[in-house]
Protein backbone atom coordinates (compact mmCIF):
# COMPACT_ATOMS: atom_id res chain seq x y z
CA UNK A 1 0.00 0.00 0.00
CA UNK A 2 1.09 3.56 -0.74
CA UNK A 3 0.93 5.52 2.55
CA UNK A 4 2.09 8.50 0.98
CA UNK A 5 4.91 9.01 3.37
CA UNK A 6 7.95 7.66 1.36
CA UNK A 7 11.54 9.00 3.12
CA UNK A 8 10.13 10.20 5.96
CA UNK A 9 11.24 8.98 9.17
CA UNK A 10 9.53 7.29 11.88
CA UNK A 11 10.05 6.43 15.29
CA UNK A 12 8.07 3.58 17.24
CA UNK A 13 8.70 3.16 21.00
CA UNK A 14 8.42 -0.42 22.03
CA UNK A 15 8.75 -1.64 18.48
CA UNK A 16 11.45 -4.30 18.62
CA UNK A 17 8.54 -6.95 18.82
CA UNK A 18 4.62 -7.14 18.32
CA UNK A 19 2.52 -4.79 17.25
CA UNK A 20 4.89 -2.08 17.28
CA UNK A 21 7.01 -4.19 14.92
CA UNK A 22 4.32 -5.01 12.95
CA UNK A 23 3.62 -1.57 12.07
CA UNK A 24 7.57 -1.01 11.33
CA UNK A 25 7.30 -3.83 8.58
CA UNK A 26 4.36 -1.74 6.73
CA UNK A 27 6.14 1.14 6.86
CA UNK A 28 9.55 0.07 6.25
CA UNK A 29 8.19 -1.49 2.99
CA UNK A 30 6.65 1.66 1.99
CA UNK A 31 9.54 3.53 1.76
CA UNK A 32 10.38 5.14 5.26
CA UNK A 33 13.32 5.04 7.72
CA UNK A 34 12.14 3.72 10.88
CA UNK A 35 13.61 3.70 13.92
CA UNK A 36 12.92 1.25 16.72
CA UNK A 37 13.44 2.28 20.48
CA UNK A 38 12.76 -0.10 23.15
CA UNK A 39 13.37 -0.49 26.80
CA UNK A 40 15.13 -3.62 25.72
CA UNK A 41 18.28 -1.95 23.81
CA UNK A 42 19.76 -4.70 22.44
CA UNK A 43 16.09 -6.53 21.12
CA UNK A 44 15.70 -2.81 19.59
CA UNK A 45 18.85 -3.19 17.52
CA UNK A 46 19.05 -6.66 16.98
CA UNK A 47 15.02 -6.33 15.08
CA UNK A 48 16.44 -2.52 13.42
CA UNK A 49 18.60 -4.76 11.78
CA UNK A 50 16.35 -7.86 11.28
CA UNK A 51 14.26 -4.84 9.54
CA UNK A 52 16.41 -3.27 6.88
CA UNK A 53 17.57 -6.70 5.83
CA UNK A 54 14.30 -7.36 4.72
CA UNK A 55 12.78 -3.89 3.57
CA UNK A 56 15.87 -2.37 2.57
CA UNK A 57 15.09 0.90 4.74
CA UNK A 58 17.32 3.21 6.59
CA UNK A 59 16.67 1.80 10.24
CA UNK A 60 18.27 2.56 13.57
CA UNK A 61 17.75 0.65 17.15
CA UNK A 62 18.22 2.28 20.48
CA UNK A 63 17.21 2.03 23.97
CA UNK A 64 14.73 4.21 25.28
CA UNK A 65 12.96 4.35 28.84
CA UNK A 66 9.30 5.84 28.28
CA UNK A 67 9.35 6.81 31.59
CA UNK A 68 12.39 9.58 31.83
CA UNK A 69 11.74 12.76 29.71
CA UNK A 70 15.31 13.55 29.42
CA UNK A 71 16.15 10.16 27.93
CA UNK A 72 12.89 10.23 25.42
CA UNK A 73 14.32 13.71 24.53
CA UNK A 74 17.68 12.19 24.01
CA UNK A 75 16.75 9.48 22.10
CA UNK A 76 14.72 11.04 19.72
CA UNK A 77 17.78 13.86 19.11
CA UNK A 78 19.50 11.03 18.52
CA UNK A 79 17.31 9.56 15.74
CA UNK A 80 16.75 12.99 14.01
CA UNK A 81 20.78 13.12 14.04
CA UNK A 82 20.52 9.70 12.47
CA UNK A 83 17.80 9.31 10.19
CA UNK A 84 16.40 12.84 9.38
CA UNK A 85 13.30 14.90 11.08
CA UNK A 86 10.45 12.63 12.89
CA UNK A 87 7.34 13.09 11.06
CA UNK A 88 5.63 10.54 13.06
CA UNK A 89 5.74 9.09 16.51
CA UNK A 90 4.11 5.78 17.55
CA UNK A 91 4.20 4.87 21.55
CA UNK A 92 3.40 0.74 21.80
CA UNK A 93 5.44 0.51 25.30
CA UNK A 94 3.38 -0.96 27.81
CA UNK A 95 3.62 -3.15 30.59
CA UNK A 96 0.44 -5.56 32.01
CA UNK A 97 -0.61 -7.46 34.65
CA UNK A 98 -3.69 -9.71 35.20
CA UNK A 99 -4.49 -9.23 39.10
CA UNK A 100 -7.68 -8.52 41.06
CA UNK A 101 -7.68 -5.29 42.21
CA UNK A 102 -7.84 -5.89 46.07
CA UNK A 103 -4.60 -7.75 45.07
CA UNK A 104 -2.85 -5.17 43.94
CA UNK A 105 -1.01 -2.42 45.36
CA UNK A 106 0.28 1.16 45.10
CA UNK A 107 3.52 -0.19 43.63
CA UNK A 108 1.78 -2.16 41.08
CA UNK A 109 -0.50 1.21 40.30
CA UNK A 110 2.87 3.29 39.74
CA UNK A 111 4.81 1.12 37.97
CA UNK A 112 1.26 0.80 35.58
CA UNK A 113 0.72 4.31 35.41
CA UNK A 114 4.74 5.09 35.27
CA UNK A 115 4.91 3.15 31.44
CA UNK A 116 1.38 3.52 30.55
CA UNK A 117 0.25 6.88 30.83
CA UNK A 118 3.23 9.21 32.16
CA UNK A 119 4.92 7.09 28.88
CA UNK A 120 2.97 8.61 26.18
CA UNK A 121 2.78 12.27 27.92
CA UNK A 122 6.53 11.93 27.46
CA UNK A 123 6.53 10.92 24.20
CA UNK A 124 3.97 13.35 23.00
CA UNK A 125 5.84 16.19 24.69
CA UNK A 126 9.08 15.64 23.64
CA UNK A 127 7.95 15.06 19.89
CA UNK A 128 5.85 18.00 19.97
CA UNK A 129 8.47 21.30 19.72
CA UNK A 130 10.16 19.74 16.73
CA UNK A 131 6.81 18.98 14.85
CA UNK A 132 5.28 22.41 15.40
CA UNK A 133 8.28 23.80 14.13
CA UNK A 134 7.80 22.13 10.73
CA UNK A 135 4.25 22.35 10.67
CA UNK A 136 3.55 18.25 9.99
CA UNK A 137 3.26 15.42 12.22
CA UNK A 138 1.46 11.80 13.42
CA UNK A 139 1.16 10.76 16.58
CA UNK A 140 -0.04 7.43 17.55
CA UNK A 141 -0.74 6.06 20.89
CA UNK A 142 -1.92 2.51 21.91
CA UNK A 143 -4.84 2.18 24.31
CA UNK A 144 -6.93 -0.74 25.30
CA UNK A 145 -11.20 -1.33 24.48
CA UNK A 146 -10.44 -2.18 28.39
CA UNK A 147 -9.72 1.65 28.97
CA UNK A 148 -13.49 1.89 27.25
CA UNK A 149 -15.59 -0.86 28.93
CA UNK A 150 -13.70 -1.17 32.19
CA UNK A 151 -12.09 -5.23 32.63
CA UNK A 152 -11.95 -7.40 35.33
CA UNK A 153 -8.03 -8.41 36.49
CA UNK A 154 -7.18 -5.07 34.21
CA UNK A 155 -8.26 -2.20 36.57
CA UNK A 156 -5.00 0.20 36.65
CA UNK A 157 -4.26 -0.93 33.58
CA UNK A 158 -7.46 0.21 31.75
CA UNK A 159 -7.69 3.40 33.98
CA UNK A 160 -4.28 4.37 32.43
CA UNK A 161 -5.08 3.53 28.93
CA UNK A 162 -8.36 5.24 29.61
CA UNK A 163 -6.14 8.42 30.55
CA UNK A 164 -3.99 8.18 27.09
CA UNK A 165 -7.21 8.43 25.44
CA UNK A 166 -7.87 11.56 26.85
CA UNK A 167 -4.82 12.88 26.89
CA UNK A 168 -4.38 12.26 22.75
CA UNK A 169 -8.00 13.81 22.58
CA UNK A 170 -6.97 16.77 24.33
CA UNK A 171 -3.96 17.41 22.45
CA UNK A 172 -5.04 16.91 19.68
CA UNK A 173 -7.32 20.10 19.95
CA UNK A 174 -3.99 22.31 20.88
CA UNK A 175 -1.89 20.92 17.89
CA UNK A 176 -4.48 20.81 15.28
CA UNK A 177 -3.23 24.14 13.89
CA UNK A 178 0.05 23.43 13.60
CA UNK A 179 -0.35 20.64 11.27
CA UNK A 180 -0.06 17.70 13.92
CA UNK A 181 -2.90 15.14 14.81
CA UNK A 182 -3.03 12.66 17.05
CA UNK A 183 -5.01 9.18 17.38
CA UNK A 184 -5.40 6.42 19.32
CA UNK A 185 -5.66 3.02 18.38
CA UNK A 186 -7.43 0.67 20.52
CA UNK A 187 -6.62 -2.87 20.12
CA UNK A 188 -8.68 -6.12 21.45
CA UNK A 189 -6.88 -9.00 22.68
CA UNK A 190 -3.87 -9.11 20.46
CA UNK A 191 -1.53 -12.36 19.79
CA UNK A 192 1.80 -10.55 21.00
CA UNK A 193 4.46 -11.85 22.77
CA UNK A 194 3.45 -9.69 25.86
CA UNK A 195 0.16 -11.74 25.70
CA UNK A 196 1.87 -15.13 25.19
CA UNK A 197 3.89 -14.14 28.31
CA UNK A 198 0.74 -13.14 30.45
CA UNK A 199 -1.20 -16.58 28.96
CA UNK A 200 1.79 -18.92 29.89
CA UNK A 201 1.62 -17.52 33.37
CA UNK A 202 -2.39 -18.35 33.57
CA UNK A 203 -2.16 -21.92 32.10
CA UNK A 204 0.39 -22.56 34.76
CA UNK A 205 -1.63 -21.59 37.23
CA UNK A 206 -4.75 -22.72 35.95
CA UNK A 207 -3.81 -25.87 34.50
CA UNK A 208 -4.14 -27.14 30.91
CA UNK A 209 -7.75 -27.95 31.07
CA UNK A 210 -9.10 -25.14 32.88
CA UNK A 211 -6.84 -23.03 30.34
CA UNK A 212 -8.45 -24.51 27.40
CA UNK A 213 -11.87 -23.45 28.31
CA UNK A 214 -11.24 -20.43 29.19
CA UNK A 215 -9.51 -19.70 25.55
CA UNK A 216 -12.85 -21.13 24.38
CA UNK A 217 -14.61 -18.45 26.68
CA UNK A 218 -12.68 -15.62 25.12
CA UNK A 219 -13.25 -16.76 21.79
CA UNK A 220 -16.66 -16.38 21.83
CA UNK A 221 -16.35 -12.87 23.11
CA UNK A 222 -15.41 -11.92 19.59
CA UNK A 223 -17.62 -11.89 16.66
CA UNK A 224 -14.44 -13.11 14.40
CA UNK A 225 -14.00 -16.19 16.69
CA UNK A 226 -10.25 -15.61 16.51
CA UNK A 227 -8.03 -12.94 18.28
CA UNK A 228 -6.36 -10.06 16.23
CA UNK A 229 -2.68 -10.52 14.91
CA UNK A 230 -0.09 -8.00 15.13
CA UNK A 231 -0.31 -7.09 11.69
CA UNK A 232 -4.50 -6.47 12.09
CA UNK A 233 -2.96 -3.72 14.65
CA UNK A 234 -0.10 -2.42 12.57
CA UNK A 235 -2.24 -1.72 9.36
CA UNK A 236 -4.36 1.00 11.52
CA UNK A 237 -0.94 2.11 12.63
CA UNK A 238 0.00 2.54 9.18
CA UNK A 239 -3.05 4.43 7.95
CA UNK A 240 -3.15 6.96 10.66
CA UNK A 241 0.84 7.77 10.01
CA UNK A 242 -0.62 8.28 6.14
CA UNK A 243 -1.20 11.40 4.37
CA UNK A 244 -4.77 9.97 3.79
CA UNK A 245 -5.33 10.09 7.24
CA UNK A 246 -4.68 14.23 7.32
CA UNK A 247 -8.29 15.12 8.80
CA UNK A 248 -8.53 12.40 11.29
CA UNK A 249 -7.38 13.76 14.21
CA UNK A 250 -8.43 13.01 18.08
CA UNK A 251 -10.08 9.47 17.67
CA UNK A 252 -9.71 7.01 19.00
CA UNK A 253 -9.93 3.44 16.33
CA UNK A 254 -10.65 -0.23 18.09
CA UNK A 255 -8.96 -2.70 15.70
CA UNK A 256 -10.65 -5.43 17.67
CA UNK A 257 -12.27 -8.09 15.62
CA UNK A 258 -16.02 -6.78 17.16
CA UNK A 259 -15.68 -7.54 20.89
CA UNK A 260 -16.38 -3.94 21.92
CA UNK A 261 -18.62 -1.88 18.83
CA UNK A 262 -19.16 1.35 20.84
Amino acid sequence: MDYGIKGQTVLIIGGARGIGYAAAELLAADGCNVALADINGEAAKASAHKLAASSGARTAGLKADVTDLEQVKAMMAAVEKDLGPLSVVVNCAAVLDDKLFADSGPADWKRMVDVCLYGPMNVIHAALPGMSARKYGRIICLASDSARIGQARLSYYAAAKAGVIALVKSVAQEAGKDGITLNVVSPGATNTELRQEREEGMRAQMGDEKYAKRVQTVLKMYPTRRIGEPVDIGAAIAFLASRNASWITGQVLSVNGGFVMP
